[in-house]
């Protein structure tokens, strides 16, 4: 019997919803409200991949190896990202077992450590411009930079380390998430976009070495969903609907669309590029490949978007 998969793609707001209060008990209780959303999705009958974002995360890290400098060793951006992925899984999978438990549902929930696979040569390493970590003196942005960091002066406000986004073109453990999803686990995968990593040589062999990157998260959701055939790919953000003429008086919130008007209006530059633009072209990416449904909505709106009530609704 085929059950309905759909890849979730949980933003920043599900894990840290008050930007005041970042600190773990406000993330637990944050996650604790975005499984029940899950939760219902899953007692409806979905089978679930969920993906999340990890930026605040990452950036919490890299501030404790600032302060931590000279006392411990620094840790790699690839090693950052997979520590987030097994930090917010564990909230994730131990919040939904607990909800899903709740409500007499016994389905086993289950934490990927993910790698993603990009090109070496993606033209995004020649321009490193994501923005990560604090501010620092030049002297210490040289010292990163003998660590393998890109450091750049950021508008007379100090140095800051900066990293590629390349664009992701194979989760690598698809097969392990795909066996997992066959046996009726729900399945977190692909956290804060994946561990980037590329293909080195070494003579005979071609290994996977881990690279100084970060992938968009809905990129790499997306990319998941449609190497799983996925029936549906659903990004939950902090609104409920794609708009345009976002945050004017002429703002119109749009209820569906198919990916031509989608194209129309990013070549119209109606989506901001580090907000709503990536998710667009995302969902493009998953349809033009073979998806069959994409939804962008918040998490209060899942069970009426699912039921055609609500979220922006985009397909082929």
């Amino acid at each position: 019997m085929h059950t309905k998969t759909a890849v979730i793609a949980i933003g920043g707001n599900s894990l840290i919803s008050d930007k005041d209060n970042p600190d773990v008990p406000h993330q637990w209780d944050a996650v604790r409200e975005t499984c029940r959303h899950l939760a219902d999705m899953i007692e409806d009958g979905w089978t679930l991949v969920i993906t999340h974002g990890n930026g605040p995360q990452v950036g919490f890290i890299m501030r404790r190896n600032e302060l931590a400098a000279g006392k411990v060793h620094t840790t790699p951006l690839d090693m950052i990202v997979a520590d987030t992925q097994g930090s917010i899984g564990y909230m994730l999978q131990q919040a939904l077992r607990n909800e899903l438990f709740s409500r007499d549902i016994r389905k086993p929930v289950v934490s990927v450590v993910t790698q993603v696979l990009v090109r070496k040569d993606d033209p995004a390493f020649e321009n490193a411009s994501k923005p990560i970590g604090g501010f620092m003196s030049e002297e210490e942005a040289r010292e990163y930079e003998k660590e393998g960091w890109k450091v750049v002066e950021d508008a007379g406000r100090g140095w800051r380390r900066v990293v590629a986004s390349p664009i992701p073109l194979r989760v690598i453990e698809e097969d392990a998430i795909r066996t997992l999803v066959s046996a009726g686990n729900i399945v977190i995968a692909v956290g804060g976009g994946g561990i980037p990593v590329i293909h080195n040589t070494k003579g005979e062999l071609r290994e996977l070495a881990g690279v100084y990157a970060v992938i968009d998260k809905d990129r790499a959701s997306g990319l998941l969903a449609q190497q799983l055939n996925a029936d549906l790919y659903l990004i939950s953000t902090a609104v409920d609907k794609i708009s345009i003429n976002f945050n004017t008086p002429e703002q119109e919130d749009i209820d569906q669309m198919n990916t031509l008007q989608a194209k129309a209006y990013l070549d119209d530059n109606q989506f901001a590029p580090g907000s709503m633009k990536p998710k667009v072209e995302a969902v493009i990416r998953y349809l033009e490949n073979g998806g069959k449904h994409a939804i962008v909505t918040s998490p209060e709106q899942m069970g009426e978007a699912l039921r055609g009530e609500a979220g922006t609704h985009i397909v082929v």
